[in-house]
């Protein structure tokens, strides 16, 4: 078994801020036994504010200072930032902990319901997986959760659970469209989906700027048989949960749908 903890929390747009709630949230997640704590995407600084002048490199203060929380912890830490590209950022997750120190960009970029994440951020290209307690996890953001063979390709590399870090777009019917997804890539990779999503800033009273994706909650745990075990409402939240491996062994022969793929096999 492994034990993982989603973090849903409202990030603000000032770094230094969101490394106290870094701080106090793996805190929290150590004490009931996690050994993985994943934080929203963009937990550095929340969507509706200029990204460039807050961006740093995955070896800079920020992400050294989420590494420091990690050891001193004993965890694996999964958290959004932005590291810098030119005239715009990447869409960075950071792992780092447990002798992991590094970042996964965002590949599949939110060109979509109105909003074009491209005009200020690169996308990126390589896959990313890390091996926790003997367990292979991978990671993905938010828009990427659209894109099966992205979670089959983590899957093909020995994932049996995939982090979602996300700030999901609200919207009329985007928490189904969320639920759904993160179930269905769940299903079609046969790996546990930890989709931990930035909460409602509604739900406590901040203001964000209501054209960009700030996130709606309800992170979620699917298992690899595309089940809901846990999930969390629209506030700022700690979901904790037990993921057993052998589970996405067991989906992946009862669905064979990896084994019988045909279109973009290589």
């Amino acid at each position: 078994m492994l034990r993982v903890a989603l973090c849903q929390l409202t990030s603000s747009a000032d770094p230094e801020e969101n490394l106290r709630l870094v701080r106090d949230w793996v805190a929290k997640a150590a004490g009931e036994g996690a050994r993985v704590v994943v934080f929203p995407e963009a937990t550095m600084a929340r969507f509706g504010v200029r990204l460039a002048p807050l961006a740093q490199p995955v070896d800079g203060p920020w992400a050294r200072a989420v590494a420091d929380i990690a050891a001193e912890h004993d965890v694996l830490v999964v958290a959004g930032m932005f590291t810098p590209d030119g005239d715009r950022v990447r869409n960075t997750l950071l792992v780092t902990g447990l002798g992991e120190h590094r970042g996964y960009d965002k590949i599949h970029l939110y060109d979509a319901f109105g909003f074009r994440e491209s005009d200020t951020v690169a996308g990126g290209s390589e896959l990313v997986t890390v091996d926790v307690d003997g367990v292979t996890l991978g990671v993905a953001t938010c828009y990427d959760v659209r894109f099966p063979e992205l979670f089959q390709a983590l899957a093909d590399r020995g994932a049996s659970a995939v982090a979602l870090p996300a700030s999901w777009g609200a919207g009329e019917g985007k928490r189904e469209q969320w639920e759904l997804l993160v179930r269905a890539r769940a299903l079609d990779s046969g790996t546990w989906v930890l989709a931990c999503g930035q909460a409602d800033p509604t739900a406590s009273g901040v203001e964000v700027n209501p054209k960009a994706p700030t996130g709606i909650g309800y992170s979620t745990v699917a298992d690899p048989f595309g089940n809901v075990p846990a999930q969390l409402g629209a506030a700022p939240d700690l979901l904790v949960a037990d993921l057993d491996p052998a589970v996405a062994e067991k989906s992946r022969k009862a669905t064979a749908v990896l084994a019988n793929r045909v279109l973009g096999r290589s």
